[in-house]
């Protein structure tokens, strides 16, 4: 029996019926969250806002670390069961300083979802030299998830959801230069690399973590109306990407496709809490299932254009995920050791 997702050896889709129109409201109905405790990275804009209230709504107390703490309390008013904390996913001592709060208080984590990133930004570093978007993106999900780690085994069921994108078929993580120190920076790149190591990260932490009855999951939440998250892209990037017309309008095929946030959030919502995922881990989720294994042959032509699909083998090595793991605990002074 296949124990993990290893070269996406479970990338198989379940036939939930769920598709890229289903919507958060879909995927939770019948699940009640009474009693559990989850965190939302992010959870404050975009989707993070809707994935919140959904959770929220079906019975779970949802804690919101967010950087602006005064935007967050105003974009979640109305909410129930929602505690807002501050934290920034840039800053080492914020992460810190924000899960010591949350173990202090003894509880249980049921559900982590780590939503927070940033995209297609320029050049920018953290106060390690780690360039912004692996430092979002991914550094700061391995960051956070270490440091709850006691939380969520003491939950004794809990799953971790990291938010990736279709963006991973841009580029597969560059052990050699993942700062770009000795290359010139690609914006599309640095984000690419940054979505390929979270789906490393959640491979090799569901491979290790299994055994303590935490499970862990990577969703592509589909390309979404009404967010803040392509705002720093010139007009000539969302050409590049296929997005806009020569005139710079909304090409038609992309406009059709684009996702409600309802719909957007809905498969990190049906990762962190549908049954059907009680026994699997470590796979790549899309559109409320698990996503198809895109092939290996670098003669077939992939892209991250709105219309595509399916999940990178090279995301789901597990030789690049474990010396992954290894690489981010020597950059970050952190040991991960999923046993103590």
């Amino acid at each position: 029996m296949i124990q993990n997702n290893n070269q996406g050896a479970l990338q198989r889709p379940l036939g939930t019926g769920f598709n890229a129109q289903s919507t958060t409201s879909d995927v939770i109905a019948g699940i009640d969250l009474t009693g559990k405790v989850a965190i939302v990275t992010g959870g404050n804009a975009g989707i993070g806002v809707e994935t919140t209230r959904t959770l929220a709504a079906a019975g779970a107390t949802v804690i919101v670390p967010a950087r602006d703490v005064e935007k967050a309390r105003k974009n979640l008013e109305g909410i129930a069961n929602v505690e807002i904390e501050a934290m920034d996913m840039m800053n080492p001592a914020s992460i810190d300083a924000f899960a010591e709060k949350f173990l202090a208080s003894g509880r249980p984590l049921h559900i982590l979802i780590n939503n927070a990133g940033i995209m297609w930004v320029p050049l920018q570093r953290d106060e390690r030299g780690i360039e912004s978007q692996l430092a979002t993106n991914y550094i700061g999900q391995f960051h956070l998830t270490a440091k709850l780690w006691p939380a969520l085994k003491r939950a004794n069921g809990a799953r971790v959801v990291n938010v990736s994108s279709l963006g991973h078929h841009m580029a597969p993580f560059n052990f050699d230069d993942l700062n770009f120190n000795h290359r010139d920076y690609e914006t599309l790149q640095a984000y690419g690399q940054s979505k390929t190591a979270s789906n490393l990260f959640a491979l090799e932490l569901d491979n290790r973590a299994k055994g303590v009855n935490v499970r862990a999951f990577s969703v592509h939440p589909g390309s979404i109306a009404g967010t803040e998250l392509g705002r720093n892209a010139s007009m000539d990037l969302w050409k590049q990407m296929g997005f806009l017309d020569d005139d710079g309008n909304m090409r038609a095929d992309v406009l059709a496709n684009l996702k409600t946030i309802p719909q957007g959030a809905a498969t990190s919502v049906w990762a962190a809490t549908s049954p059907l995922l009680n026994n699997l881990g470590g796979v790549y989720c899309e559109d409320g299932d698990i996503a198809e294994l895109l092939p290996a042959d670098p003669a077939i032509p992939t892209n991250a254009k709105l219309h595509q699909r399916g999940v990178q083998q090279y995301s789901l090595d597990d030789a690049s995920a474990k010396r992954l793991w290894t690489l981010t605990e020597e950059m970050i002074g952190i040991n991960f050791n999923v046993n103590e």
